[in-house]
């Protein structure tokens, strides 16, 4: 797996991206697409007293990965407005309150898809094209600071997702794989083909499925702040009770909110803040009408009713990386790093990037930071970066210069079955990167059906290993394995192992972060240890 940290200024001057650092950029002010005064600095939200929210109390990962993130060096938003001049791209400020609006200039056109849905889509501007998926409690409207400052050099693509704005509200299809149908028929009708593509919240999980399905359609993708149904740390981050919304659907809930749409939708746009002015007023007016008409509630919450479904299809996706460059943005008050972090179990070429002081609404939040984030990003052509050796890393290890501890806890890829004994030779199968384990398994040792999100090889070092694939225990589906022997263990896909009248010593190499899951939790032998 390939990384880097793109910087704005190595895009401009060309610099080589394995050499760069981590982006980031100082928040600024709200823009209103329909002024053209010149970009200001004014009061970021670092200079706002911190609020309290749930994002901040997020699982022990994303707080990590957020500190990581921190902690590298900020550029100031003068320095932003410089990058943007070089890319040719306007955005400007104002002052006043006004409903989220993209260019009056963008033509509007509502397409039929094969999916049974009827898609509202704007698009404007002139040059290589762009498509801008939105997330919930927003609209394609949400775009407008984007939409208006890459529209000089880009032909900009905005549709509204199924079942939100002014798109239809069909029964179901609410799936993300579904609607990546609807975005391919979108692209497609407007006589498109290859595109980039930009995505926010539950967006992101529309444009993973689009990049999934259609990796040689897509040329660049940018995805930020949301996590993926099925990709870890997602286990770890629907834990969080301020994500209770996920959960929250039916025929009771639509009752429940009918008429109080703003009082919902006040709860999750102030909960994941890091200003608590932003979203406006307006903004806020806007988006709680939208969510007002016929049918809108039910049919974003069948937006989260498709998670599990979307797990599911996730878990598949995953099986082949995405080929095309990603850059990962999070708020620095939301997902941060974490961001990449999720992005690196899906794809090859992975840039970070985090915007300081930000929380979730980042178009809203800090439109300029981010819009220079993403203007530089599809300006770069350079090629995807690769993983250059460093002495560091070299390292040589014989049989007799390596022990396999006494005693402990069952560590990550072991399956969490006691007995077996874990040596790391090379990375953290715990974080994101090349690790490789060597394991031994004791005699007389059964494991059960199970699968890790990552893809894995392995080879038998000593005694004789018996390993089938399925998702439940089947004596006669075992493969005899002696030393020497190879093997793999694909992402998602179920195997389970036994060893007989001998130990076994196994070594296995993955991409991180690894974890196990079991087909039938009551076979899995870390329940109640809080062993993860």
């Amino acid at each position: 797996m390939t990384t880097s940290k793109l910087t704005a200024a190595q895009v401009v001057s060309g610099a080589d991206p394995v050499k760069s650092s981590r982006l980031v950029t100082e928040p600024a002010s709200r823009v209103d697409p329909g002024r053209t005064d010149t970009v200001r600095e004014v009061p970021t939200a670092d200079s706002v007293a911190d609020v309290d929210t749930p994002m901040r109390r997020r699982q022990a990962i994303c707080d990590r990965n957020r500190r990581r993130a921190a902690s590298g060096p900020w550029q100031s938003i003068q320095y932003v407005g410089a990058v943007l001049t070089a890319l040719g791209i306007m955005v400007s400020t104002s002052a006043a309150m006004a409903q989220p609006s993209l260019p009056s200039t963008f033509r509007p056109r509502t397409v039929a898809t094969p999916e049974g849905a009827s898609i509202f889509v704007r698009y404007g501007g002139s040059g290589p094209p762009v498509v801008l998926l939105h997330g919930y409690a927003e609209t394609s409207d949400s775009w407008a600071p984007l939409a208006g400052a890459l529209a000089t050099n880009y032909t900009v693509v905005v549709p509204d997702l199924r079942g939100i704005g002014r798109s239809s509200r069909p029964a179901g299809g609410y799936d993300k794989k579904t609607q990546a149908a609807d975005i391919r028929a979108v692209v497609t009708t407007l006589g498109l083909d290859r595109t980039a593509v930009v995505s926010h919240d539950i967006g992101i999980m529309v444009a993973y499925a689009y990049a999934a399905r259609y990796p040689d359609k897509v040329e660049r993708l940018v995805v930020m702040d949301a996590p993926l149904p099925g990709i870890a740390p997602w286990d770890d981050i629907v834990r969080n009770s301020a994500l209770w919304h996920f959960s929250f659907r039916g025929p009771d809930a639509e009752r429940l909110v009918r008429g109080r749409e703003r009082i919902y939708l006040d709860r999750i746009w102030n909960a994941f803040t890091g200003d608590p002015g932003k979203p406006d007023e307006a903004t806020r007016r806007y988006y709680a009408a939208q969510y007002a008409r016929p049918g809108a509630m039910r049919a974003g919450f069948a937006q989260f009713a498709a998670f599990a479904q979307d797990a599911e299809d996730n878990r598949v996706f995953q099986r082949t990386k995405l080929p095309m460059p990603v850059l990962a943005i999070g708020g620095e008050k939301s997902f941060g790093a974490t961001e990449a972090v999720v992005m690196r179990n899906v794809a090859i070429d992975v840039r970070e990037a985090v915007v300081p002081g930000a929380g979730h609404w980042l178009m809203e939040e800090s439109p300029v930071a981010t819009v220079g984030l993403i203007a530089a990003f599809l300006k770069d052509r350079t090629p995807p970066a690769r993983t250059i050796g460093r002495s560091s890393d070299e390292r040589r290890v014989t049989p007799g210069e390596f022990s396999f501890p006494e005693s402990g806890a069952a560590g990550t890829g072991t399956s969490g079955v006691p007995g077996i004994q874990t040596v790391v030779l090379k990375g953290d199968p715990d974080r994101p990167g090349l690790y490789t384990i060597m394991l031994r398994v004791p005699a007389h040792t059964r494991i059960a059906a199970h699968d890790h999100q990552d893809d894995r090889v392995a080879t038998v070092i000593s005694g004789t290993w018996y390993l089938g694939y399925g998702d439940t225990f089947d004596p006669a589906a075992l493969k005899a394995l002696p030393a020497g022997s190879f093997y793999t263990e694909p992402s998602n896909r179920s195997h389970f192992a036994e060893t007989r009248d001998e130990a076994v010593i196994v070594q296995i190499t993955g991409v991180g972060p690894s974890s196990t899951r079991y087909v039938d939790p009551a076979s899995d032998p870390r329940r109640g240890s809080g062993t993860p």
